[in-house]
C-alpha cells in the first residue's frame, strides 16, 4: 500500500470525504512529474545565466553565484519537502507548489528585469565594492530562491507517495532519480542548443513554466478541485505570456536598431547620424563602432594599427588575421588606409557576423571563419604579418586565450618579424592586475614587447614580437605614409610607446584566474562611476539620480 493509498484510508476513517487521487492512480504520472521538474530547473539555472549575463556578464564568477544559490534553494526545498510529507502527504499541497513556482517563473522575464534595475539602483547609493557580486547575489536570491526551493520539494514528496512498502522502496526511488536526471540532461540541452537561440530567453522561461502549470493543472482537473487555484493560475500565466515578451533587456532604451540573442551573447546595435555601435552587456562597455564617415574612430582600433606598420612587411600588402573578428572595423580599417591588405577573421558567433554584414557595412571579401579562436589556431596552417587578439566574450577575456600555451600558438602563425596585437580593455593602476598578468604571460613567448594606452578609454594596446627592429621599423615605415591624418595618429602613437618588461606573473592553461583579475579591475572602474552617483544622491536626492 502507498502512502497516498494510506492517507486516503485515513480520512476515510475519519468520516471526511475520500479524496480522488485522479491522474494518480497512474504511477507513470508521478515520475512524469520528477521527470519534468528536473527539466525544468535546469532550464531556469541556464536561463538564469541568460537573465544575469546582460547585466553582470557571464563569468565564472557569477556562475558561481547562480549555482551556489540554486543549490541552496533546492537543499532547503528538500529538507522542507520531505518533512511536509511525513507530516500531511497530501498531493493537493506539492502540485499546489509547483502550481505557484509555473507561475512565478512565467513572471521572470518581466519582473525579473524590474529587480535588476531596482538592486542595481539601490547598490549604486549603498556599496562602494564587489558591485556586481553583489548584484548578482541578491538578484538571484530574490528571482529564482523561492521557485526553485518549491521545485525542490519535488522528490522527497513524490518519493513519500510512490513507495508501497520495504521491499521494493530502493527500486521506487531509483527511478524517480533516473527520471529526474533524464528531465534534467534534456534541460540542460534544449534552452542552449534549441530554444534560446531561436526564440529567446523570455520564451524559454514561458516554455517551460507552461510544462510545470500543464502539470499541475490536469492534476487538479482530473481530481475535480482546485477551481480556483485553475483559474488564477491559468490568468496569470495568459498576463505573462503578454507582457513578459515586450521588456528587452535594455527596456530604458528607445530606438534600438536591433536586440536579441545568439547561444553566446546578448546582442543590442544602436545607431545614429555619425556611427553604429555595437554592445554585448547592456551595464558596461561597447564592443565595436564602425563610424560611417570612414577615418580614424578615435578608439583603440586606430592604436592598433600601428602593427602593420611594425611588422616586416610595413603595412601595404599584410596579411592580417583577427581573433575576435566582431563587426570588423579593425578588418574596414586596415583595408581602408593600407594598399592590397588580405584580412580574415575568426568570430565564434556567427550572429555578430551576421550583424556585421547587415548593420556595419562589413564586405563579402572579408573572409569570417565561425569557429573558436584557439583552436582556429591549432590546425591553422597559413602564416599571417599581423594577428589581432580581440576575444571577448561580453566584458570577461576567455581564460583559454590568455595564457602562454595560447600566446605560443599565436607565436607559430605569425611570419618571420611579424607582429601580435592585443586588446587589453582593462586598464587599472592596480597592482598584479589583470594587464601585468597578460604582459608578463606575452613577455614570457615574445622577446620584444610594447604598450600604448588608448586616451579617452580603459583600453591598452600590447604589440609583441621576436623582431628585435619592431620600433625601429615602425619609426621608418611612420615617415613612408602617404595618409596625414594616420601620419600624425601613428606618430603620437610612437609617442605613447613603452617597453614592457615581463615577470613571474605567468598565466597557464593549469592556472588562468582571469574572472577574478577582471573582476577585480571591472570593481575598481565601478567605484569611480558609483563615486560619481553618490554624489549626484547626496545633492539632489533620488531625482536627480533617476535623471542621471
Amino acid at each position: 500500500m502507498t502512502a497516498l493509498e494510506e492517507r486516503t484510508e485515513d480520512v476515510t476513517e475519519k468520516g471526511s470525504e475520500t479524496p480522488s487521487r485522479g491522474i494518480l492512480k497512474y504511477k507513470l504520472y508521478l515520475y512524469l512529474t520528477e521527470f519534468f521538474a528536473g527539466m525544468s530547473v535546469m532550464a531556469a539555472e541556464l536561463g538564469a545565466s541568460r537573465l544575469l549575463a546582460p547585466y553582470f556578464s557571464s563569468s565564472q564568477i557569477v556562475w558561481t553565484i547562480i549555482i551556489g544559490t540554486i543549490m541552496i534553494a533546492m537543499a532547503l526545498g528538500n529538507i522542507y519537502g520531505g518533512r511536509s510529507a511525513d507530516k500531511e502527504p497530501d498531493p493537493d499541497k506539492l502540485y499546489g507548489r509547483i502550481l505557484i513556482a509555473a507561475v512565478w517563473t512565467a513572471a521572470i522575464p518581466f519582473i525579473g528585469k524590474l529587480v535588476i534595475l531596482g538592486i542595481s539602483a539601490l547598490l549604486v547609493v549603498t556599496v562602494s565594492t564587489n558591485f556586481l557580486i553583489w548584484a548578482a547575489f541578491l538578484a538571484c536570491m530574490i528571482i529564482f530562491v523561492y521557485p526553485l526551493f518549491l521545485l525542490g520539494t519535488v522528490t522527497p514528496s513524490l518519493a513519500k507517495y510512490t513507495v508501497g512498502s520495504l521491499d521494493d522502496s530502493g527500486k521506487t526511488v531509483g527511478t524517480l532519480g533516473a527520471f529526474n536526471t533524464i528531465g534534467s540532461i534534456i534541460g540542460t540541452f534544449v534552452p542552449t542548443f534549441i530554444s534560446i537561440p531561436a526564440v529567446g530567453t523570455a520564451v524559454t522561461f514561458l516554455i517551460f513554466s507552461g510544462i510545470l502549470l500543464a502539470l499541475s493543472l490536469v492534476y487538479f482537473i482530473s481530481c475535480k478541485r482546485g477551481r480556483v487555484k485553475i483559474i488564477i493560475s491559468s490568468v496569470a500565466f495568459l498576463l505573462c505570456c503578454i507582457f513578459g515578451t515586450r521588456l528587452g533587456f535594455a527596456f530604458w532604451e528607445e530606438g534600438l536598431a536591433y536586440e536579441g540573442e545568439s547561444i553566446y551573447n546578448y546582442l543590442q546595435v544602436k545607431e545614429d547620424d555619425k556611427k553604429t555601435v555595437l554592445s554585448t552587456n547592456v551595464l558596461f562597455g561597447v564592443q565595436s563602432v564602425y563610424m560611417k564617415s570612414g577615418g580614424l574612430t578615435g578608439l583603440y582600433y586606430d592604436y592598433a594599427m600601428a602593427a602593420p606598420l611594425m611588422s616586416g612587411c610595413g603595412g601595404n600588402g599584410a596579411d592580417i588575421l583577427v581573433l575576435g573578428m566582431g563587426t570588423g572595423t579593425y578588418a574596414k580599417q586596415c583595408s581602408e588606409f593600407f594598399d592590397n591588405v588580405t584580412v580574415e577573421g575568426v568570430e565564434i558567433d556567427e550572429k555578430i557576423t551576421g550583424l556585421a554584414r547587415e548593420h556595419f557595412s562589413l564586405p563579402e571579401s572579408v573572409s569570417v571563419t565561425t569557429y573558436d579562436g584557439r583552436a582556429f589556431l591549432g590546425v591553422c596552417d597559413k602564416k599571417y604579418d599581423v594577428i589581432m587578439v580581440d576575444a571577448y566574450q561580453d566584458i570577461t577575456i576567455p581564460f583559454q586565450m590568455s595564457s602562454k600555451e595560447f600566446f605560443t600558438l599565436v607565436k607559430g602563425c605569425l611570419k618571420e618579424n611579424g607582429v601580435m596585437v592585443v586588446n587589453m580593455n582593462m586598464r587599472s593602476d592596480r597592482k598584479d592586475s589583470i594587464n601585468d598578468y597578460l604582459g608578463d604571460t606575452i613577455s614570457s613567448v615574445f622577446s620584444e614587447v610594447c604598450t600604448v594606452n588608448a586616451d579617452g578609454s580603459t583600453n591598452r594596446e600590447l604589440f609583441a614580437s621576436d623582431c628585435p627592429d619592431m620600433l625601429t621599423a615602425f619609426e621608418k615605415n611612420i615617415g613612408g605614409l602617404e595618409n596625414a591624418e594616420l601620419k600624425e595618429f601613428m606618430e603620437e602613437v610612437s609617442e605613447g610607446l613603452e617597453p614592457y618588461h615581463g615577470g613571474d606573473r605567468i598565466l597557464t592553461d593549469d592556472k588562468a584566474p582571469v574572472e577574478v583579475l577582471g573582476m577585480q579591475v571591472i570593481d575598481d572602474l565601478i567605484a569611480g562611476e558609483l563615486s560619481h552617483y553618490k554624489e549626484i544622491f547626496k545633492n539632489e536626492g533620488v531625482k536627480g539620480l533617476l535623471e542621471q
